[in-house]
């Protein structure tokens, strides 16, 4: 079974952002770039799918210009196989990359995609979404963490990892029907995590939502986005590093994969949040409660 892994090229995540002059967007001259947070748990999902032995190869594919074979490398050093550049100079929006991706899946033919649930520069969370309804492949969004199938014999010597609640009433008794819905790709459960059956051909992801935790059953070929909870990436290690430099690269260009670069969008202006105002010390809970009541009007 082959994974294909779309990473994407950032701002850094620790790096303050800038706007700017003219607001047509944030500064990314001579500013720390790296792999987006979200397609580093992504890829190291992947590489421990493969590391049970139910995947053999996994396939990286990042998008843009030629600066971001970097973050291509990194992705290989940590694991990857192999690689797949699309060059681009132009501006990619969700849409054009998720038409990309379903492209190169004509091509590469992977049982599984999975994608970070979003970029850190732009928030957008739709790529996911839109690369399975391009394929009309069934999603499982926000994967939390990996939870084995006691039924999958790959899994024999792993233990599932606690089950977690938030946001239930104290009383638990009716848990099991909170959040248990029928789709039509399979039942909501109560657990968290992705459980790959590769003989049923089906992969089950248990994911957050605001009631709860909800369990899809997907028949693969399908789409799966990564929460934070799922993993902690790997480092790339220095041996690593240097195989990556040998390891294959198969570049494209968005024409070669019958995809135009025309986006529909116009970004008018970029700016910077409003400062928070300072704080004001009250010196008695009668003067707080005229403060929340009069001025910010919250009660």
């Amino acid at each position: 079974m082959k994974i294909m892994v779309a990473i994407k090229r950032v701002i850094d995540y620790a790096v303050k952002i800038r706007v700017k002059p003219d607001k047509s967007g944030v500064v990314t001259q001579n500013v720390k770039m790296s792999m987006n947070p979200f397609c580093e748990i992504a890829l190291e999902e992947a590489l421990r799918i493969r590391e049970s032995g139910l995947a053999s190869e996994v396939v990286a594919v990042t998008m843009g210009p030629s600066q971001c074979l970097d973050t291509l490398r990194t992705g290989l050093a940590m694991g990857a196989d192999r690689g797949i550049h699309v060059d681009s100079t132009s501006a990619l929006h969700p849409l054009h990359v998720a038409k990309i991706l379903r492209n190169l899946v004509q091509i590469e033919k992977p049982s599984l995609i999975i994608l970070g649930k979003q970029a850190i520069d732009d928030d957008c969370n739709q790529t996911g979404q839109m690369v399975a309804g391009l394929l009309n492949w069934p999603q499982g969004t926000f994967a939390s963490k990996v939870s084995p199938s006691s039924n999958h014999p790959g899994f024999k010597n792993q233990a599932f990892a606690p089950t977690m609640w938030w946001g239930f009433p104290k009383d638990k008794s009716n848990m099991s029907q909170i959040g248990k819905k029928e789709y039509t790709h399979g039942t909501m459960k109560s657990l968290i995590g992705v459980v790959l059956d590769k003989e049923k051909e089906e992969v089950t992801v248990d994911r957050e939502v605001d009631d709860g935790i909800e369990t899809v059953q997907l028949k693969l070929p399908a789409v799966i986005t990564t929460d934070l909870r799922l993993n902690q990436p790997r480092y790339a290690t220095l041996p690593n590093i240097m195989k990556a430099k040998s390891k294959p690269i198969k570049k494209f260009t968005p024409q070669e994969l019958n995809v135009e670069i025309k986006s529909d969008l116009e970004i008018v202006e970029v700016t910077e949040p409003p400062k928070r105002k300072a704080g004001v010390m009250v010196s008695s809970v009668d003067e707080l409660i005229e403060k929340l009541k009069n001025e910010a009007k919250v009660i």
